[in-house]
């Protein structure tokens, strides 16, 4: 377990014990259960994963192929004869 110093205000760090009071714990305790809350959540990159994988997900749902497509040599005939 690591420790760690937080530098406050003096009048922040007074509100804070009277709060951790308030809810019979101490300000570490406070601090502690916001960083693991914090750290808790979902990250941007995690999200974004996520979605995508979502997504993926409703294509593949569907019955999505690229087998129906056009051949490369179609593609690119551009309507030279």
């Amino acid at each position: 377990m690591k420790n760690i110093t937080v530098s406050l205000e003096d009048e922040v760090y007074r509100r804070a014990r009277i709060k951790a009071a308030e809810l019979d714990t101490s300000v570490s305790a406070l601090v502690k259960r916001y960083l693991i809350d914090l750290a808790g959540q979902e990250t941007d990159f995690e999200r974004r994963k996520r979605l995508e994988d979502e997504v993926l997900a409703k294509i593949k749902g569907r019955g999505f192929s690229a087998k129906d497509r056009l051949s490369r040599d179609e593609l690119h005939q551009r309507g030279v004869r």
